[in-house]
Order: C-alpha cells, then sequence, then structure tokens
C-alpha cells in the first residue's frame, strides 16, 4: 500500500540487480530521487564520453607528429587515470498486459432496484438502488461485513435469495478475480499445467510468451503452484482471468499480494480496459485515477458518491479507507455533547486556541525561511563543484545534491502548507 507506506516510512532501501541503495526517505520521493540519480549518471557518463571522444581524436590526430608526441602523450595517461562513469542497470521485468475484449455489453451491464439480502434476521443492506452505465469503472467500500462481497455474489448470480431486482444489461460476459481466487489454486499442477487448463482457441500457441510476460518463463513454468509465494499465485490467478475474454471485470481486492510494479501494471491494464468494471478495494492509491464512482457500503445502506476516491475520502473527511472499520457505538456522545458549554465562554476557548495557533505558525513560516534560505545556498555551492569536470564521477557529490535537493522541496511544502494555514488564521481572527 503505497499511500500506508508513505505516511509511516521515512526511509526507503532499493535492492535491485544485485546493487543496494539507502535514501532517507519515503517511497514516493524515493521514485523521484531515483529518477534524478539516473539522470545525472546519464549527464554524468555523456559528458564524459564527450571528453573521451575528444582526447581519442587528438591523440589519433597528432600520434605520429613528433611536435606534438608529448602533448599526445600526456593525453594517453590522462585517459588510462580516468574513472569510468557507469549508469546503473534498471530492472524493466515487468509483466505488461491488456485483458482479452470481448463484444460490447449493452449500455447497463448492472441495474439494481430497492435490492434487499439478510441472513435471519441480519439485515445485510436493504433497499439499493444504483445503475452502472457501460464503460464505468466504480469502486465498492465499506468496512468488513458491511456487504460488498455479498452484493458481488447477487451480480454473479452466485446469492439469489434477495428481495427487490437486479438485472445484468444485455450480452453482459463476466470476469471474476475473488480475494480468496490465489488460495484456491491447485497446489499439485505446475504453473503451466494451471494455464493449460484454462486456455482454449488460438490463446494456446502464445502460452510461453504469456507466461513469461508474468515472469513465468522457463523453468518457472514448471514450479508446483504449492510451492509459489503470495505475489506468484496472485499473478498465477490474474492469468486465468485473463484467458476469459469479458466486457465486465469484477475485481474483489484484485492487490492483495502484489508488489508495487506489479499493482501499477495491473492498474495501468484495468484504466485501458473499455469494457465496465467493478472492484472492491481498501488501497486507496490503486483506486486513485482508476474509478469515477464510489459506492459506500455502511448501516445497511448503498450510498452512491460521484467523484474519485479521495472526493469521497474528503467528503467523508477521511484520510484512509481502514477508518471505516472505525464506528462510534451507537448512543455514544462527543465530549461536546456531554458537556454543554455557554458561548461566551466557547467564544475565548476559541480566541484562545487562535492566538496560541497563530504564534506557533509565523515561528514555523520564520523558521522554514531561514531554512530555505540555507539550503539554496548550499545548492548553489555543490552545483559548482558538479560543473567542473573533474567531479563528473564523484556519486557522493550526487547524492548530496540530490539530498539537499529533496530536502529543500520538503522545506518548500512545509513553508507553503503554514503560510496558508496562517493565512487562515488571520482571516479567521480579523472576522472574529
Amino acid at each position: 500500500d503505497r499511500a500506508f507506506i508513505d505516511n509511516t516510512t521515512i526511509r526507503t532501501i532499493e535492492i535491485e540487480l544485485g546493487h543496494i541503495y539507502d535514501y532517507k526517505t519515503n517511497y514516493s520521493h524515493y521514485v523521484k530521487l531515483r529518477e534524478e540519480r539516473l539522470q545525472q549518471q546519464l549527464r554524468a557518463y555523456e559528458n564524459q564520453q564527450k571528453m573521451i571522444r575528444e582526447t581519442e581524436d587528438f591523440i589519433e590526430r597528432f600520434r605520429y607528429k613528433a611536435t606534438k608526441s608529448v602533448q599526445v602523450q600526456s593525453r594517453i595517461k590522462q585517459l588510462e587515470k580516468v574513472e569510468r562513469v557507469e549508469i546503473d542497470e534498471r530492472d524493466r521485468s515487468a509483466f505488461h498486459f491488456r485483458f482479452i475484449p470481448a463484444q460490447p455489453s449493452g449500455s447497463y451491464p448492472v441495474t439494481v432496484e430497492g435490492l434487499s439480502k439478510a441472513y435471519g434476521d441480519h439485515v445485510v443492506f436493504s433497499d439499493a438502488t444504483y445503475t452502472i452505465a457501460r464503460g464505468e469503472k466504480v469502486a465498492f467500500v465499506g468496512k468488513n461485513g458491511a456487504g460488498k462481497s455479498t452484493m458481488v455474489k447477487c451480480i454473479m448470480g452466485e446469492l439469489t435469495d434477495y428481495t427487490g431486482k437486479l438485472a445484468l444489461g444485455h450480452n453482459v460476459e463476466l470476469g471474476y478475480f475473488a480475494q480468496n481466487e490465489a488460495q484456491e489454486l491447485r497446489g499439485d499442477l505446475t504453473v503451466y499445467d494451471t494455464i493449460d487448463r484454462e486456455a482454449v482457441g488460438d490463446i494456446r500457441l502464445r502460452l510461453n510468451d504469456l507466461l513469461g510476460a508474468f515472469l513465468f518463463g522457463g523453468e518457472a513454468s514448471e514450479k508446483k503452484v504449492s510451492v509459489l509465494s503470495g505475489g506468484e499465485r496472485a499473478r498465477l490467478a490474474i492469468i486465468r482471468l485473463l484467458l476469459q475474454p469479458a466486457n465486465f471485470l469484477i475485481l474483489d481486492e484484485p492487490t492483495n499480494h502484489l508488489d508495487m510494479r506489479s499493482k501499477d501494471v495491473l492498474k495501468e491494464a484495468i484504466r485501458n480496459f473499455e469494457g465496465t468494471v467493478i472492484v472492491v478495494s481498501h488501497d486507496r492509491e490503486f483506486l486513485d485515477g482508476l474509478v469515477t464512482k464510489v459506492y459506500e457500503f455502511a448501516d445497511g445502506r448503498v450510498n452512491e458518491h460521484l467523484g474519485g476516491i479521495y472526493d469521497y475520502l474528503q467528503t467523508r473527511r477521511m484520510q484512509t479507507l481502514t477508518e471505516l472499520e472505525r464506528s462510534r457505538p451507537e448512543g455514544s456522545k462527543s465530549s461536546r455533547e456531554a458537556v454543554p458549554e455557554t458561548e461566551s465562554k466557547a467564544d475565548y476557548r476559541r480566541q484562545k486556541e487562535n492566538a496560541k495557533q497563530l504564534r506557533a505558525l509565523e515561528r514555523a513560516v520564520t523558521a522554514c525561511e531561514e531554512k530555505i534560505e540555507a539550503l539554496e545556498t548550499q545548492l548553489q555551492s555543490i552545483e559548482q563543484q558538479l560543473q567542473d569536470p573533474k567531479n563528473a564521477a564523484d556519486t557522493a557529490l550526487f547524492e548530496q545534491y540530490a539530498g539537499v535537493k529533496q530536502e529543500l522541496e520538503s522545506v518548500l511544502e512545509e513553508w507553503e502548507s503554514a503560510s496558508e494555514a496562517l493565512s487562515e488564521v488571520q482571516a479567521s481572527s480579523s472576522e472574529a
């Protein structure tokens, strides 16, 4: 969960192709710094290659001229002493895929009207009414047990003992990925046999290519499913889904056990899918930029929220979807409800709090401005050093530059946030 990692870690260690790099920052900033590091390496490499070519041209041009022999020998020794800049190799072995398209469905793949489902006296949801249009990508969110999976089973036809109406549109071909799909794979089969049993038609001619695209090429395809890791099982389950042409995908917690890179590729494939998609997930980063409508399952109701996942979270005044798991017991009262305050006492408390907040924000803005000035001076000094060709291969200097730049960006964000907050508090105080 990228957002979770960003909010809880301050250090990222990259292990790739036999090298280890240590970044004193969270994951998202690490991605930016890694790209900067590679760009700096590339620039240093290109500058050095240009110098090497010019030196070699000089040596070749004047090698047999006696008047230039001293200079030629000097250039030869210079080349021998050059410490060659190397560009880090990048691991580009990631799977890329597209879902096999089916014929388009009708305009409204699923229509639900007054749908209710109960298990005995326990009502899971009642009077659910919504329509999903062709091509829409929507999210089902809510705490565990709120009815998301039950609704999915109703759409899939696995549950029929509900009341109300649920109708699938014309020519709907469903593709379904369950959150326990990976665990239900047969452990006694090999990876290849698992796929071979599912594949039909022309796709059978490209099974090895498909397995290779999902990092199961060569000997890996002969692994028993029982020895696969959670992530490998999840990838194998997704391949099975790929082999089923569909125009309506229902994905129940599809990112469980997937690594960051795999999740990005899956997200891109879903985004490019031309059919309709329902995603049941707690992963807000995965849903961001993917869904345009959110259905919240809570308190026996299904509520529709237009917009992306962060629009929904902002409306609900939450930071993460896991906050849905927290519910205040019925009948409980907040401290404000339990202890009434007079209007004058509440006003005095607000003024006192505003004054305290104002002083704190003024100090924060001043501190940020002083730090920004110092970091900009430090950055200018390092940039001057980097312009010197003798520092072209100084990786420590590049890392220092990247670290200072990242710290400057962080302080600028902090200054901007503090300045905006200060303006709001000042405006609030003047109105009061």
